[in-house]
C-alpha cells in the first residue's frame, strides 16, 4: 500500500479588486458578484488566518455583522452556514444572499460601520510543500497528526473536504485503501462536528477518534 505523505500549506493573501462595503446593502451587493475564490476564503479559510479566533461564528461575514454592524440577527443567521455541505460556492451564495434579502426587508435602517470598519474582500492562494513526514502504515497515523502543524491539519482534514473530485478528508481517503479493517476508524473521523472547532482542537479531536474504541485497530 502507498505510505501517507504529510504536506503543509500556507495562504498567500490578496485584495479582491472590489470596493470595500460599508453597510449590509453594499455588503449584499458585494457578495453577489465576488468571485468563488472570495466566497471560500471568507467561509472556509478563516482556521487559517492568525487572527480569526471567535468562538461563535466561523465565518468572516457573520464576524463582521455583529461586532460591526451591530446585528447579532444577522450574525446568528449567516454564522449557522455550514459550507461543507453544500455542493457548490454558487449554492452558498444563494443561501448568503437569501439571509441578507430577509434581513433587509425586515429593517427599516440598513446598518452601517464606523469609518475604519469597513468589510475588505480578499481572496488567497494555498501554496503546498512536503512537510518531510512520510507514514507508512495506518497505526501510526494518531501519533503522525499528533505532531502535524495545524496548517498540515487544515489541508489534509478540512480543505480536502472542498477539494474536488473527492470531497472527502485525506486521512480517511488514505485508510479506505488498506481495507475494510478501517472502516470504523473512517466512519470515527467523519462523525468529527468540526464546524467550530479551532485547529489545534481539530488536531485532538482526530487523535481521539483514532483511539480507542471505534479508532484504529
Amino acid at each position: 500500500m502507498r505510505p501517507f505523505r504529510v504536506s503543509d500549506c500556507t495562504l498567500l493573501t490578496s485584495m479582491s479588486g472590489l470596493p470595500a462595503a460599508v453597510n449590509l446593502r453594499e455588503l449584499r451587493d458585494r457578495i453577489a458578484i465576488c468571485s468563488a475564490d472570495v466566497l471560500y476564503h471568507h467561509f472556509c479559510e478563516t482556521p487559517m488566518v492568525p487572527f480569526f479566533d471567535n468562538p461563535d461564528y466561523r465565518n468572516d461575514f457573520a464576524v463582521w455583522s455583529k461586532l460591526h454592524l451591530s446585528d447579532r440577527v444577522l450574525a446568528e443567521r449567516i454564522g449557522i452556514i455550514d459550507p461543507y455541505l453544500v455542493d457548490d460556492i454558487e449554492t452558498l451564495r444563494s443561501q448568503v444572499l437569501d439571509i441578507i434579502d430577509e434581513r433587509l426587508s425586515e429593517i427599516q435602517v440598513v446598518p452601517t460601520a464606523l469609518p475604519g470598519s469597513e468589510f475588505y474582500f480578499l481572496e488567497a492562494t494555498t501554496v503546498v510543500f512536503d512537510a518531510g513526514t512520510v507514514i507508512e502504515h495506518p497505526t501510526g497515523l494518531r501519533n503522525a497528526i499528533l505532531n502535524m502543524t495545524n496548517s498540515s491539519i487544515y489541508f489534509h482534514f478540512l480543505e480536502a473536504k472542498r477539494r474536488p473530485p473527492v470531497c472527502i478528508d485525506d486521512f480517511s481517503v488514505w485508510l479506505a485503501d488498506w481495507g475494510s479493517d478501517f472502516e470504523q476508524a473512517i466512519q470515527s473521523l467523519r462523525s468529527i462536528d468540526f464546524m467550530f472547532l479551532t485547529l489545534s482542537e481539530l488536531k485532538i479531536e482526530l487523535a481521539n477518534a483514532l483511539a480507542g474504541k471505534g479508532g484504529l485497530p
